[in-house]
């Protein structure tokens, strides 16, 4: 008998390429053989169960410092808990330069916040707001040497937007590096004229935001990233896409042949302006931006899944409390949209609701959601194929899924430190049963059976070279 640590055995195993039917062996964290009656010394059962790789959460956001009083709820442990619970063995949130500070400070500080404190492995995204000489001439340079190989940048919020000049700045490092560059799009001009216009005329109720920041401010600003990629001829993400003019705007790049690269999230399936109108303060539990659109805006969001528009399914976690001073709340019961801080709880959903909604409703297939959810993040940000397969060396990041069991979810089944979910209710068909980080079980049947600070920290690889439109260039 092999001398394996673990062997999952009798379950349907799924990747990006295909499904089959074969036992795991797991040796030193690592898949160590993938065959038919295999055997070690310990075993799991997974009749009836699909075995997935674990989910690679690649945009959210934990333990961030906010310049407006407010506080995110999930740290680290939490935010790694609730994301282990819902499939997930991977994320990747943010470490935020604050305009004025060091870059490598930034980073140093985010590395403080998650020792010792994380249940499963995480990288970091870089967030450049202040892209001055000693940030794109030293810190950068060095920081991409070291495994930070993607960056955030902003065409909207005060505290973090960059000009036209110094987008083309950016990109033009990321072109001689290599780097991915996640780009943010709205058109902040846009969006604080259209504000102030609104408060003039005593409407500054949360379900103003999502007027605040209608279909052509998104359209206009992807369109304009496109074009600023286009002119450097270097890969973009456009993160957190929304609305079907912004879709339309990444289609018609992409059929040019250009690298544009899209990613959406949970509520722009499953929320709309409808959950604006809640009444009194409610509505504020869905203030994010871009905001849901209209109900009818949704099916382009399948469609663009389906048909490869987007290669990244996010939850864009951004863990405010409801209730409480340094949440939604932060300003007051009456704030005004404007100071409600943005963002809704998603990393532990993330991963049910496109199963039940979109394998289990026929909308997409299990490979597809294997590479929206794990194959596609791992590759286009460097950690591919450690991470997001199941292949012979990579890290034994597991999830055994019911693909039969029935939850209403509700915010009480959570394991985030959120006092609300904006899904409450959903009826799902689909939920992880084990998950696996590193051959070790992390959760089983929504209990944690891991420690904090079990988690390592993961240095990105730069993606492999390709050929783009003005000749080779680094890109996945």
């Amino acid at each position: 008998m092999a001398d394996f640590d673990l062997v999952i055995r009798n379950g349907t195993v799924v990747t990006a390429a295909d499904v089959s039917r074969c036992d795991i062996a797991i040796k030193g964290g690592k898949i160590a053989a993938l065959a038919e009656r295999l055997a070690g010394g310990r075993e799991i059962d997974a009749g009836g169960l699909l075995v997935l790789p674990g989910g690679i959460d690649a945009h959210c956001h934990f333990d961030q410092p906010m310049g407006d009083g407010s506080e995110m709820a999930d740290d680290f442990r939490s935010g790694s808990i609730s994301a282990a619970c819902g499939g997930t063995t991977t994320i990747i949130p943010f470490a935020a330069q604050a305009k004025g500070q060091s870059l490598r400070a930034a980073v140093e500080d985010y590395h403080r916040r998650a020792d010792g404190k994380a249940v499963i492995d995480y990288a970091f995204h870089l967030i450049i707001s202040d892209p001055n000489a000693q940030v794109l001439g030293q810190e950068l340079p060095a920081l991409l040497r070291d495994g930070y190989t993607s960056f955030k940048v902003y065409m909207t919020y005060d505290d973090l937007k960059l000009d036209d000049r110094q987008m083309l700045d950016v990109l033009d490092f990321a072109r001689r590096e290599g780097a991915m560059t996640m780009i943010h799009a709205e058109n902040t001009d846009c969006i604080a004229w259209l504000t102030e216009k609104l408060e003039a005329g005593g409407h500054t109720a949360a379900k103003f935001h999502a007027v605040s920041r209608p279909q052509p401010v998104e359209r206009e600003a992807t369109h304009r990233a496109i074009t600023l990629a286009e002119l450097i001829d270097v890969p973009v993400l456009i993160v957190h896409v929304s609305g079907r003019e912004a879709i339309e705007q990444i289609r018609w790049a992409q059929g040019r042949g250009l690298k544009i690269l899209a990613e959406t999230c949970p509520q722009y399936l499953f929320l709309s302006e409808d959950h604006l109108e809640a009444p009194g303060f409610e509505a504020a539990k869905c203030i994010c931006s871009p905001p849901p659109r209209g109900k009818d805006n949704q099916k382009y969001v399948w469609e663009g899944l389906v048909g490869g528009v987007f290669q990244v399914f996010s939850s864009d976690h951004a863990p405010f409390r409801f209730e409480g001073a340094k949440g939604k709340r932060n300003a007051g019961t009456d704030a005004p949209f404007r100071a409600v801080p943005n963002g809704v709880p998603g990393v532990e959903t993330r991963l049910p609701l496109l199963f039940s909604e979109g394998v289990m409703a026929g909308r997409i297939d299990i490979t597809r959601f294997v590479a929206l959810t794990a194959s596609n993040p791992a590759k286009i940000y460097g950690l591919y194929p450690r991470k997001g397969t199941i292949a012979v060396g990579a890290d034994a990041d597991l999830v055994l899924w019911d693909p039969e069991r029935r939850v209403t979810l509700t915010n009480a089944l959570l394991h985030h430190n959120v006092d609300y979910t904006p899904y409450e209710g959903m009826e799902l068909t689909g939920w992880p049963k084990i998950t696996l980080s590193r051959g070790e079980v992390v959760c089983q049947d929504g209990q944690v059976t891991a420690t904090p600070g079990r988690g390592k920290f993961l240095p990105c690889e730069l993606p492999k070279p390709a050929t783009t439109r003005l000749g080779t260039r680094r890109y996945v």
